[in-house]
């Protein structure tokens, strides 16, 4: 399935409600030290409600790290600054849909990794920031499984 990676996540919720994305699309959770809060925190468990056995879950000290122990092919770098929309992509299992933290997103020298292979951006009206990070994950994941006719899907 696809691989979701949190670089850096500051709210607990946030990622609570990634968990239990993971945990209904099969897709992985990759977080990236360091993170805004532990990974026990209570509000990270309320908004995962009893996903958390369910979901495949993974921190990694750096983001280096995290490269050598997924060896992706095709990752895309989601920011509010690019240009191509993330329905332009032709998703395939195996992806790493990337997404910065909640108050500033990926810095540029993230944006510039040469692993990433694009980055993409989620349609909004104009003069607004961002979407909540929880939800950005949700957008981009369900598009891409759609992409792939839900396999796995009951």
């Amino acid at each position: 399935m696809f691989r979701i990676m949190f670089y850096q996540p500051c709210i607990p919720p946030n990622t609570g409600n990634a968990i239990r994305l993971a945990a209904n699309t099969g897709c992985e959770l990759h977080l990236i030290e360091p993170l805004g809060f532990q990974i026990n925190d209570t509000q990270v468990k309320r908004a995962g409600l009893d996903y958390h056995e369910m979901a495949t879950v993974t921190v990694h000290p750096d983001l280096d790290t995290a490269w050598e122990k997924l060896a992706p092919q095709r990752v895309y770098a989601f920011s509010a600054h690019a240009t191509r929309f993330h329905t332009d992509v032709s998703y395939q299992p195996g992806d790493v849909l990337l997404f910065g933290p909640e108050p500033t997103g990926l810095p540029d020298v993230v944006l510039q990794d040469e692993h990433i292979t694009a980055q993409i951006r989620i349609p909004m009206l104009p003069k607004r920031r961002s979407h909540n990070l929880a939800n950005s994950a949700s957008i981009a994941i369900y598009e891409a499984w759609r992409q792939n006719e839900f396999d796995g899907a009951i």
